[in-house]
């Protein structure tokens, strides 16, 4: 890539291009084994509302570009930022966009299909590689910014920020009351509460787009869901973006986007009520545990009852509330050139040092190790197998200690390096290929002073805000002002980043903390040398490209075979049909005879519709993006499938006649590859006040 020098050249600090694009990444919505609780049991069953890739494309006066991307995904796997990358060149050329300047970050909805990771770890609740729903996720990012690229166009840029409460609770308390008592102080919370937004308006001062950055875990729906969702930064896109396009127009389809982008969240939960065991009373604070197990402690969202659905909602509207108010707001001129440093850094044997090693004399970072906690889970998703978080034991679970000396026996020099982590997995040491990147992107964006900081995890509140520091520090000699931004879960995906005394209490933040105790320190260095490079105007070593795990992956969910309707050819027949009538505030249901939703995503389309019957045709209202309607599958005898499509008749609908339909795509040859396309109509029904 070529390295821009700044200091001697002339441009309009304000003048910008920018155009924006959205698309679909909704993988399978069956049988598909979900990504971020790490729960077997935990496999797609239907859709309800699709995930979205929101792409923006910035140009600076000097022709210098960028993009980020915000996806309604778990996070961003290495394969999927080098495979996005790769397509992007075969369509534009080498020199357009590259690692250096492309950003991609995950919202981390823990309720997305997944199998979209090379490396082991982030497979095995999966049953491996998923192929295809890798593919739709890169092929949905690669389109959404060829959208943003064709429609770019003059346009400013405007920041505000402002605090945005009861939205956040930390979900490891006595992990961040372990850091320094003078360093606490600094701050209000133990979580961040403050909110920026970036309005993005062409030169006439209409609204283009908008972009928003708020730390907080999209787990507001928990591990029992089956559905589809893009939780609650998904909600807060779709509900933004409804309320700018206007409330006719169909998810996905209306000029102006809002992406709700990820930030430090590693310890920072949307259950805001908090953790309790099933009898009401609080968990034990250090190990988040009920009578000495971790399985019964829960955290509850702020929903009636926790209601993980109207929590979503909650959490959700809370932040597209704030993110509106500072929009209309905004009043900070986003001015200056862009600029951009990335690259790749071998985390397992950094030498970290001063100001960054913590004090410690030979500081380095270790070969990837996962801990004991890090199978306890959290309290937004409690693991399974009698682990307890805050467990610095060396004696930990006998069975588990069996079963990970067949996976890899850890050094003596490697236990010295992660303690006082007990290693669980030694997941660097694995053969033939460890089961998580070692080499892994920093990334550094200029857009103006707009820093955005790529970070290849899930940084913690204190980690997140002493990188900010630390950048902040090193760029600011020569961009006044900078909002310092941690893009979280971006460009690839490395577990969490506790700082050293978190650490040293070991709960699942820290368990999860994989290249040891100074993992922090290493990722605040190497950020500082990215930094430190944009104030001089050199240019960085790019480092080392990752290793290529391309058919070194394993898949083990077996194919569709074959679809089976009751009478041979009855896709799409009624099983359960809706009633005459409904009320506003009630709920309409049609069941019908199916087909497995793997055979199709039906991308870009719906496997549902909410018809409504105006001036003598039949017009779509709702679809399977929209909040109000669920799409749930269910196996039947064996090789049949039964569709139920629900819709929550929203008090603002007008009343009429309406219907409900269902497409999807039959196999109905087990030799055959072939697909047949059916459609299911319920009878017509009215809908009164």
């Amino acid at each position: 890539m070529f390295i821009f020098f700044f200091n001697h050249i002339k441009f309009d600090d304000s003048s910008y291009q920018i155009g924006t694009g959205i698309y679909d990444i909704t993988g399978p919505a069956a049988e598909t084994g979900m990504m971020g609780y790490a729960m077997p049991g935990q496999i797609t069953g239907g859709l309800h509302f699709r995930l979205r890739a929101r792409a923006f494309v910035f140009v600076d006066s000097n022709g210098n570009r960028a993009v980020y991307v915000s996806t309604d995904s778990c996070m961003i796997f290495q394969a999927v930022k080098i495979k996005v990358i790769q397509d992007l060149q075969a369509i534009f050329g080498e020199n357009v966009y590259s690692h250096e300047n492309v950003l991609l970050s995950g919202t981390h909805t823990h309720s997305g299909p997944g199998g979209y990771s090379m490396y082991a770890l982030y497979g095995i609740t999966t049953l491996g590689f998923y192929e295809d729903n890798f593919n739709t996720i890169v092929d949905g990012i690669v389109q959404a910014i060829v959208r943003a690229h064709k429609s770019v166009a003059p346009a400013r840029m405007l920041a505000q920020q402002g605090e945005l409460l009861e939205s956040n609770i930390n979900r490891s308390p006595t992990a961040y009351q372990n850091n320094p008592e003078e360093e606490k102080a600094l701050y209000d919370y133990d979580v961040d509460k403050n909110m920026t937004v970036i309005r993005i308006e062409d030169l006439n001062g209409n609204p283009v787009a908008a972009m928003s950055f708020f730390a907080v875990h999209c787990t507001s729906m928990n591990n029992t869901n089956h559905l589809i969702s893009g939780d609650n930064k998904g909600y807060a896109s779709y509900m933004w973006e409804k309320y700018q396009n206007g409330n006719s127009t169909l998810p996905g389809q209306g000029p102006f986007i809002a992406s709700f982008g990820q930030s430090n969240e590693g310890d920072v939960s949307p259950n805001t009520k908090g953790a309790f065991c099933p009898d009401g009373t609080p968990c034990v604070d250090s190990s988040s545990t009920c009578n000495g197990k971790n399985e019964g402690c829960k955290a509850i969202g702020p929903g009636k009852n926790g209601d993980m659905f109207e929590s979503t909602q909650i959490i959700g509207t809370n932040q597209f509330k704030k993110a509106l108010e500072l929009f209309e707001n905004a009043s900070i001129p986003v001015q200056g050139p862009i600029q951009y440093r990335h690259s790749w850094v071998q985390m397992t044997n950094i030498s970290v040092q001063a100001p960054f090693n913590n004090g410690v004399e030979g500081a380095t970072t270790c070969r990837a190790a996962m801990g004991y906690s890090f199978a306890a889970g959290t309290t937004d998703g409690p693991g399974a197998f009698d682990f307890t978080q805050g467990d610095n034991s060396t004696s930990g679970n006998i069975f588990w200690n069996f079963i990970s000396k067949f996976i890899a026996v850890p050094t003596e020099d490697q236990k010295q390096c992660q303690s006082p982590k007990p290693i669980l997995i030694d997941v660097g040491l694995t053969k033939p290929y460890p089961w998580t990147p070692d080499v892994l992107p920093v990334q550094i964006i200029t857009i103006g002073q707009i820093v955005l900081v790529a970070v290849p995890g899930e940084f913690t509140t204190m980690s997140g805000r002493r990188l900010r520091n630390t950048v902040r520090e090193v760029i600011g000699q020569s961009i006044q002002d900078p909002i310092v931004l941690v893009a979280g879960l971006a460009n690839t995906y490395s577990g969490y980043i506790a700082t050293y005394e978190e650490y040293e209490t070991q709960r699942y933040e820290g368990a999860s903390t994989i290249f040891g105790p100074h993992t922090l320190g290493g990722y605040q260095q190497e950020f500082a040398k990215l930094a430190q490079s944009i104030v001089d105007g050199t240019e960085v070593d790019p480092g080392t490209f990752p290793r290529n795990l391309t058919g070194h992956t394993l898949f083990f969910l077996p194919p569709v075979i074959f679809d089976e309707a009751p009478s041979g050819d009855d896709f799409g027949k009624i099983y359960t049909d809706a009633q005459e009538s409904y009320s506003v505030g009630s709920q309409a249901s049609v069941v019908f005879y199916g087909a497995n939703p793997r055979n199709n995503f039906m991308i870009e389309s719906s496997f549902l519709t909410v018809d409504q019957y105006v001036n003598n045709q039949w017009v779509t209202v709702l679809n399977d993006g929209d909040w109000d309607t669920k799409f749930i599958w269910k196996m039947h005898n064996l090789a049949q499938s039964l569709i139920t499509i629900e819709w929550n008749i929203d008090p603002s609908t007008q009343p009429g006649t309406y219907r409900i339909t269902h497409t999807g795509y039959a196999k109905k040859d087990p030799i055959s590859k072939d697909l047949t396309q059916y459609l299911g109509v319920s009878r017509t029904f009215t809908v009164t006040n």
